[in-house]
């Protein structure tokens, strides 16, 4: 037996599930006592699509973000706005921003945000491959979809600097009080940042 008190593979399944974000000691110990109980077919699509995960997707060598095909079907889709680029934090918040269905021009995605305290600069994130991208496509406007967190700001406010000599239109998504949201339980940032991005009725 283990510290955990369970057989080697019960401990070594605990401890890979305690390495994904947010999941505990009590949650990694359900999820492994759930694999436990999973039919064997089951449990072996669980791992082929977790090696399939690593192994069969890449970054679009466009827009960085994850694709399992070079380039990615949103670059590749030619009735999407060429003009526009909406640039974003993550793979994730592609999907977010599709989910709406009012954005149809293309993205970039970045990797990440400029944050000094935990050691990640410029240089670190794909600012680079969107210079790259400005100098030759006939981009018009860039959208700024960073997160609305003081990492995100400051990397919204740097790439805003480094695109001026593109002679682009640079806007920024606005920050507010979510729909259905009460203003009392608003809290001050977001309440500023909701009467910033005000607009005429």
């Amino acid at each position: 037996m283990t510290m955990w008190g369970y057989p080697e593979p019960v401990t070594h399944l605990i401890e890979q599930f305690m390495k994904l974000p947010g999941v505990g000691p009590k949650t990694a110990q359900r999820l492994a006592f759930h694999v436990l109980g999973m039919p064997s077919q089951d449990v072996t699509e669980f791992s082929r699509a977790l090696l399939d995960v690593r192994d069969k997707l890449r970054e679009c060598s466009i827009c960085c973000n994850v694709t399992d095909m070079d380039p990615c079907s949103i670059c590749r889709d030619i009735s999407r706005d060429d003009r526009t680029l909406c640039v974003v934090q993550d793979a994730k918040d592609v999907a977010a921003m599709e989910k709406t269905h009012e954005y149809h021009g293309k993205y970039h995605v970045l990797h990440g945000a400029i944050s000094p305290m935990e050691g990640v600069g410029p240089q670190e994130i794909r600012i680079r491959e969107l210079l790259q991208r400005l100098g030759s496509a006939e981009i018009q406007e860039i959208i700024l979809a960073t997160n609305p967190t003081v990492e995100g700001e400051a990397t919204a406010m740097y790439i805003a600097r480094l695109v001026k000599p593109f002679s682009v239109q640079v806007t920024r998504i606005a920050h507010g009080l979510p729909v259905g949201g009460d203003l009392e339980y608003a809290d001050e940032v977001t309440l500023a940042k909701a009467l910033e991005g005000r607009r005429q009725l």
